[in-house]
């Protein structure tokens, strides 16, 4: 099985920690910026405004943020994405 470990599960491709993107779209406004915001930082810690960019939809109506995180462990990464998957006012993280 190739890139299985020890224990038969697929070995990490990333090591630990690393610079990584997340990105993150919903609606465009202030609540979901503040929303998508907390989320990463309660995972994450602060984040410094340089580390954060994003951009406007063609039409405007969503905002896609990236923030440029480093996740200390594969843990970390796996549960920042399921809080943000679990918003109801975050269409998708990616």
């Amino acid at each position: 099985m190739s890139g299985a470990g020890e224990n038969g599960t697929q070995k990490d491709l990333l090591t630990f920690p690393c610079d990584f993107p997340v990105k993150v779209l919903g609606r465009t406004g202030e609540e979901f910026r503040v929303h998508a915001r907390e989320i990463v930082e309660r995972h994450m810690g602060a984040l410094a405004p340089d580390r954060i960019t994003e951009r406007l939809s063609r039409d405007g109506n969503y905002l896609a943020i990236t923030y440029h995180l480093t996740p200390q462990s594969r843990e970390q990464l796996d549960a920042l994405y399921r809080e943000l998957s679990a918003s109801d006012s975050i269409v998708m993280a990616l």
